[in-house]
């Protein structure tokens, strides 16, 4: 089989790569004349988008493209280019153009109105197939060579001869869903470098066993602070106890900062957790004394039920030494202060992240230095193209990397159909 554009992967890269290549060539010839074919080893597309936002599919984030580079830290300057190129109001201004309406929710994360991921994805497949896209699902790519004209995709049952490829098989993040890792191999057999991949956006392991009595508890809104070779880093947001640590949007964000670092048993890595970011130590003690006074014959872990849910209060003031049974007006000033403290700075020591499995995304992958940020080419392999999270980049939740898998999946389709 022969064609012009062959893409590795339907995952949200893969399939704007692919809508944008046939929209490219068709917007300077009147007919997507360039043959765009998409080889995915699952039955159906985007089958880790689904998975998305909780099933929701928090696919942007309400903020420009600058904002969005800076998110990614270093790697925002890479992405910068296509940020600008294809943004995130361009991105709902399409969904919106294909029928899908869209929300922002206070945070700034955007889902589509119906609230189902499973509406994203359908508009994709439907927006690329009336593109003249074509879909080969079920075929596991094994190879991917090169010759002087052509590219030679090696599949279980035939060879593809295609004039450009743009992998876009994701990361080792989610395996079951697809990601197994193979767009790492193919860029390393056609030159290219692969920078470590490791899990990021995934529960914390603490060396604490104490989280685990609180399995399931969540936390609405606080603030976690560590220092990383002498810099401070400070995340915020919901928090949720695990059976072996913590998790939840703010432990997310974190794990990304960590994951270079870990796994540490021997000098882990100290954390606090500010349980009231909202509010000074003083305001505090204040409540909580004014709490004692109102209902002093009440338990100490009664009193603080009130501030916490109450299995987090029982086992927190079995942490603090502090007898949970006791009334609320037996309770010493010292006590109270330590009380105080703690919750404003409760220290937990992180050892490692959870299997890379379980992570949301992954950190490391194809080194952006040998790729051409303003058409995603590869700088070693002419006429090869890279999108999405198979790239050595990774943002914090709340949208950002299904908006880089957007972007770099724009440039890479219109780039490699211009270049033909």
């Amino acid at each position: 089989m022969r064609t012009n554009v062959c893409i590795i992967g339907a995952g949200p890269a893969g399939l704007m790569s692919a809508i944008h290549c046939a929209r490219a060539n068709a917007d300077t010839t009147g007919s997507p004349q360039v043959e765009t074919i998409v080889i995915e080893n699952n039955t159906t597309a985007g089958r880790k988008l689904l998975q998305s936002g909780g099933g929701r599919c928090n696919f942007t984030h309400s903020a420009g493209p600058d904002e969005i580079a800076r998110a990614f830290g270093p790697k925002g300057r890479f992405l910068s280019y296509s940020l600008h190129e294809f943004s995130p109001e361009q991105v709902r201004q399409l969904f919106r153009k294909w029928g899908l309406e869209s929300k922002v929710e206070q945070d700034g994360c955007v889902f589509p109105i119906t609230g189902r991921a499973g509406d994203v994805r359908d508009v994709l497949i439907k927006r690329a197939k009336s593109c003249g896209v074509r879909f080969c699902f079920g075929k596991a790519v094994k190879r991917v060579l090169r010759d002087e004209n052509f590219f030679a995709i090696h599949t279980g049952t035939e060879i593809i001869s295609a004039k450009k490829v743009i992998i876009a098989t994701g990361g080792l993040s989610w395996p079951q869903t697809g990601s197994t890792g193979d767009g790492y191999r193919f860029a390393q057999e056609l030159g290219h470098s692969v920078i470590n991949p490791r899990a990021s956006l995934v529960p914390l392991v603490t060396r604490e066993s104490w989280p685990g009595e609180l399995a399931g508890t969540s936390l609405k809104d606080v603030k976690i602070s560590t220092v990383i070779r002498g810099r401070k880093v400070v995340v915020c947001g919901p928090m949720i106890f695990t059976n072996d640590g913590i998790a939840g949007p703010a432990v997310l964000d974190l794990s990304r900062l960590l994951t270079d670092y870990l796994p540490n048993e021997k000098s882990p890595i100290k954390i606090y957790v500010d349980v009231f970011r909202g509010m000074s130590e003083a305001e505090l003690d204040k409540q909580i004394r004014e709490r004692i006074v109102e209902s002093p014959k009440k338990t100490v872990a009664g009193n603080l039920a009130f501030f916490l849910p109450r299995r987090a209060a029982m086992t927190l003031c079995e942490e603090f030494n502090i007898d949970a049974g006791l009334s609320g007006s037996k309770l010493k000033k010292d006590e109270r202060k330590k009380i105080v403290r703690h919750l404003k700075a409760l220290p937990l020591s992180v050892v490692s992240t959870r299997s890379i499995n379980e992570a949301t995304v992954t950190r490391g992958g194809v080194s952006t230095v040998e790729i051409e940020p303003k058409t995603i080419e590869s700088k070693i392999c002419p006429g090869l193209f890279f999108a999405g999270e198979v790239l050595d980049v990774d943002g914090p939740c709340g949208g950002y990397n299904l908006q880089m898998c957007w972007s770099t999946g724009a440039i890479a389709g219109r780039c490699s159909s211009k270049k033909l």
